[in-house]
């Protein structure tokens, strides 16, 4: 691997002009002194700018000081539009002479990153759209922002386009913490807000002029070089007659084939001769190619077999470990194997599968997969590899899940030697049922499981206990030689989670990789400020950054995946690329790019998935849907917009690029979260920080209760099976199974006639709202979104995104759990106006700390989340401030709490540190240490209501709160029983981390729904330290000066009442 050094990838042609050094804050490096011609000052008012001589027209207002009046002014009243007619005849009152559309150009040129001067549909300033109820109550509307204007220009035709002119701005009015944005209403500033704003820009203005000058070199004209560079400048109505929108474009229209397009570092050096490169790469690194390993099997493969492999799939040889794996099946040892993406792991049991069917042809199979489409490839891939083996053709392969008639089941049981299918339905369908199954499981020789890594956390330790039930049935009917083989994307401890996860201990790790890899770049890409040398304007819209970078790409013949965070990140991307490749023209590239996410219908992903394995597709935007092994066919790239949330989940996303051997590039794009920049100045950490160990917990008498009660009715329990159950068997089934007079356990009748109904494997089932786009005469169901989705995106008057087009929700109905939707095209969207209160509300148990006064509390926690409203946002600007009565989302849960000292807050308060701060970090801090985290939840505190002008009446306990995310998971439970061990362990890890604010190391969190924006490390580091009761010399902690607005939200803990009989356990 070569790291890159910034010298040689840094800047190259950053912009035609020289740039001028940047202060650490972002200010603006005072102008030098170059003597203006005439031509400029006229550009200028002279007056009050630094830097020019030859004041020769001080008494004159230019264009730039009027266009600069009239824009703050506009900007001060976010209520009116920036349409160039309305700047145009406001300016020209001012300048008393016509404004010149070639004078503004030229601005734009001056200023290409501050000033956008370019035509929009006209449908884009519009932000009103009624709902149903709106109108049956009379209710307001949202104002319309496309002011008309009778001022027109040749070739406009207004009906479709508008021109608009604005400067990028930090107008929001309110201060940003850390990075971010607290969005504010309109109007935005104050009259001094407006004149500090002109200030700045006309110092801006004469600062880039100084550059031009300097920049011109000698016995050149710089007005000449200006107004030729601002032609380029000039907009075109794309309704104009015969305007051709791909002809401005100076991209080529002809896309590169897949054989001739350019190498990964030829459109790398080409990236940064681009103009808009302004150094976003932050650290580039490559990984050299790699040869191919063969190996050798220990018992040759049957003549049938190695042509089969030759035919379906172009094998000659098998990889080193592919043929170690092989070796190891053969003597009956149960292999995992942990190696790189699209490293042929699925070739390890396929071919023994073909050995034993070869042997004996009643031999049976299952191959488990986590999603339905991957088992759907793997299932086409292997009926091909028998269809051209010699007397295996007619062996049958089936799928068998929840999607499988019922009128065709019977037949897969009597008739199928593979079946495809997953953990659900061998939970609720094949075991309960094992009756029907026995001659299928007694045939039974190997079960393989692919993506391996997928199974931990909450849903893990669901499966395992299914595993041990799988097992227990096939050994009751004769069948103990079964072979598990199990396939992973490289995790650590592989041969670990596979014993834990399987409750065996002949398990054979295979970790060697054998397949060739081509030369892989991994480049962190930061977005750049919007301006230099005015750092408090931001960093340019990560989507917009990554998008762009997508664009081009595609534009080389680059196949690139997009993957997002979330889905609503998901559908802003797709819909992104929509407008810029329509306003380019380059329909022919859009025809090929699709988005892909949970929650569209399986015929749209099957089509989607058939379009990218074809070929057919030159871009995909995708959540982490597509992180596990779906074969789309080639790709070249990846993009990851945001930080994946662990290091296994940007190893694993970066692995789908390359899949053919071929050089490949992935992308780490920085969202401006904190989590995100600890990795752009910290990049190592991507490659050589070590895996957290993936999960599987045995110690949960929830889960573990659950599955004795559906093994019980799979077929009658006895102490004897805490072989496959453990040691918690007996006390489990004597307090909650029911025992008949022979000794023997069955379910307990609560759980009949079928256990398996009331035990979910993914967590609690949630209710579904069913979307249907109302548009047309014939309904139709987009999709269906649960509940707990449902409640933030599906609210009347709200914006829905679905594959990248915008629906407005005009109905909503919560009692048939029933949402309507109108296809619009609107240029804004929405965000919901809400918040979560986590509250305990009963006590259970209670657990001293070691040496500390202080106690942890077990019991019951309520947890409301209400929707009030929503914003109508547009560039961080909101638009419009819309309430909405939605139902309260309620639910019971279990939890646990430590209640914050009083004289830990006190000190808090007395050094300026907001106790909000110190909990929410402190919170983190003890998720961070806590291995099954991602089963809990806590109660993250909202930038926008701690900064808050105001004083909010939503008083908040002085609490660390953490509850169970699925009802009654236990993993809350397992965080109480070990909550101090945990908290000395965050203590240690914030007191020793190195950074100054918080990290990823320490108190940040990659799944905080507030992006980590309240947060404090020094007062995360007070809290816990009080609450071990540690030493704290107030004396030595310095008081802060807050410079933020906002009032305490944090009131003294109240006493939860404990239950009868509760005693304090030590």
């Amino acid at each position: 691997m070569k790291r890159r050094e910034p010298s040689s990838f840094g800047t190259k042609n950053v912009s035609k002009r020289r740039k001028t050094s940047t202060k650490a804050k972002g200010k603006q490096k005072e102008a030098p002194d170059v003597a203006w011609s005439d031509y400029f000052q006229d550009l200028s008012k002279v007056c009050n700018v630094p830097g020019i001589k030859n004041h020769s027209r001080r008494d004159r207002i230019q264009v730039f000081k009027a266009l600069n009046t009239v824009l703050a002014f506009v900007s001060s009243r976010k209520h009116m539009a920036t349409t160039f007619p309305v700047i145009r005849s406001s300016v020209e009152s001012l300048l008393k002479r016509p404004l010149d559309l070639t004078k503004v150009a030229e601005l734009k040129a001056l200023l290409p990153d501050l000033v956008k001067f370019a035509y929009i549909p006209r449908n884009e300033l519009r932000i009103h759209a009624d709902t149903l109820s709106q109108q049956q109550r009379g209710g307001r509307r949202s104002p319309d922002f496309s002011i008309p204007s009778s001022s027109q220009l040749p070739g406009i035709e207004e009906e479709e386009h508008v021109l608009v002119l604005e400067f990028a701005q930090n107008s929001k009015g309110k201060k940003e913490q850390s990075g971010i944005v607290l969005y504010s209403l309109p109007p935005a500033m104050t009259p001094g807000q407006t004149k500090k704003l002109i200030k700045h820009r006309e110092e801006r203005f004469a600062c880039a002029v100084n550059e031009l000058l300097s920049a011109t070199p000698e016995g050149e004209d710089s007005v000449a070089l200006l107004q030729a560079a601002a032609r380029d400048h000039i907009p075109v109505n794309p309704q104009a007659k015969g305007f051709n929108r791909a002809a401005q474009c100076d991209d080529k229209l002809t896309v590169p084939g897949p054989e001739d397009r350019p190498s990964i570092d030829q459109v790398i050096q080409e990236i940064q001769d681009q103009e808009w490169y302004k150094g976003q790469i932050v650290d580039r690194r490559t990984f050299d190619a790699r040869e191919a390993r063969p190996g050798c099997l220990d018992e040759p493969l049957s003549e049938s077999i190695q042509q089969a492999l030759l035919d379906a799939r172009k094998i000659s040889a098998l990889y080193l470990h592919q043929a170690t794996a092989v070796n190891a099946i053969a003597k009956k040892h149960n292999v995992i194997v942990s190696t790189s993406t699209a490293s042929g792991k699925s070739v390890i049991y396929q071919v023994p599968l073909l050995r034993f069917l070869e042997e004996d042809p009643s031999t049976t199979a299952v191959f488990i997969y986590p999603t339905k489409a991957l088992a759907q490839d793997q299932k086409a891939a292997l009926e091909q590899l028998l269809w051209s083996s010699p007397g295996l053709q007619r062996v049958k392969v089936a799928t068998y899940d929840g999607d499988t008639p019922q009128d065709q089941r019977a037949e897969i049981r009597a008739s199928a030697s593979v079946i495809f299918t997953n953990f659900d339905t061998i939970h609720a369908s094949i075991l309960p049922h094992e009756e029907l199954w026995r001659s299928f499981l007694g045939n039974l020789r190997l079960m393989a499981v692919d993506e391996l890594h997928y199974y931990a956390d909450l849903f893990g330790s669901h499966v395992a206990q299914v595993v041990r039930r799988f097992r227990r049935v096939c050994a009751a009917i004769g069948n103990q030689d079964i072979i598990f083989v199990s396939c992973s994307a490289t995790i650590a401890k592989p041969a670990q989670h596979m014993k834990q996860l399987f409750g065996i201990e002949n398990v054979e790790e295979v970790t060697e990789d054998g397949a060739p890899s081509g030369i892989k770049d991994y480049i962190v890409w930061n977005p750049p400020f919007v301006d230099d040398q005015a750092q408090k304007l931001g960093r340019c819209s990560s989507i917009s950054e990554a998008t762009g970078l997508m664009r081009f790409l595609m534009k080389q013949g680059i196949r690139v995946i997009l993957f997002c965070k979330i889905r609503k990140v998901c559908e802003l991307s797709m819909k992104t690329l929509r407008a810029d490749l329509s306003s380019e023209g380059r329909l022919d590239i859009l025809a090929k790019v699709m988005p892909y996410r949970g929650g569209y219908s399986q015929e749209d992903r099957r089509r989607i998935e058939h379009e990218a394995f074809s070929g057919n597709l030159l871009g995909i935007v995708a959540t982490n849907a597509l992180e596990l092994g779906v074969d789309i066919g080639v790709l070249d790239a990846v993009i990851m917009l945001g930080f994946p949330y662990a290091i296994a989940n940007f190893r694993q996303q970066a692995g789908r690029a390359g899949r053919r051997a071929r050089d490949s590039l992935a992308v780490l794009v920085a969202d401006n979260q904190h989590i995100d920049q600890h990795y752009v100045q910290h990049p190592n950490d991507l490659f050589d920080k070590p895996m957290k160990d993936l999960m599987v917990d045995l110690d949960s008498k929830v889960i573990l209760e659950a599955h004795l009660q559906c093994a019980a009715h799979e077929m009658p329990l006895c102490k004897g099976d805490d072989m496959y159950f453990g040691p918690m068997l007996g006390e489990l089934c004597d307090t909650k199974l029911s025992r008949d007079k022979d000794g023997w356990y069955h379910p307990h009748p609560k759980f009949l006639p079928y256990p398996a109904k009331y035990v979910s494997i993914r967590g609690a089932e949630e209710e579904k709202y069913i979307l249907v786009d109302i548009t047309k005469d014939a309904p139709k169901i987009l999709e269906e979104v649960e509940f707990s989705r449902a409640l933030f995106e599906v609210y009347e008057g709200g914006v829905f995104m679905h594959q990248g087009l915008t629906f407005i929700v005009k109905e909503v109905s919560h009692d048939t759990k029933m949402a309507k939707l109108l296809r619009a095209d609107v240029n804004w969207i929405t965000s919901p106006r809400d918040f979560t209160d986590v509250d305990a509300k009963q006590t259970w148990r209670i657990k001293a700390i070691p040496d500390s006064p202080y106690l942890t509390y077990f019991g019951r926690v309520d947890v409301v989340t209400v929707v009030y409203g929503f914003y109508k946002i547009r560039n961080k600007t909101i638009l419009d401030v819309v309430d909405v009565d939605t139902p309260s989302w309620e639910r019971q849960g279990t939890g646990f709490w430590l209640d914050v000292p009083e004289p830990i807050l006190a000190l808090l308060r007395s050094k300026g540190l907001r106790p909000a701060e110190a909990i929410h970090s402190a919170c983190h801090a003890w998720m961070n240490q806590f291995t099954l985290a991602a089963e809990l939840k806590t109660e993250c505190k909202a930038a926008e209501k701690e900064y808050k002008a105001s004083t909010s009446a939503r008083k908040r306990p002085a609490r660390l709160v953490f509850y169970d995310v699925c009802g009654k998971s236990g993993a809350s439970t397992q965080g109480f029983d070990h909550a101090p061990e945990i908290l000395r362990h965050a203590h240690d890890a914030v007191e020793r981390c190195p950074c100054a604010e918080g990290c990823a190391n320490c108190i940040h969190s990659a799944t905080c729904r507030e992006e980590n924006a309240v947060s404090s490390k020094l007062g995360a580091l007070l809290v816990l330290r009080g609450l071990l009761n540690l030493e704290i010399d107030s004396e030595s902690i310095p008081e802060r000066v807050d410079e933020e607005s906002g009032f305490d939200t944090i009131v003294e803990a109240a006493y939860v009442k404990p239950v009868g009989g509760v005693e304090v356990e030590r």
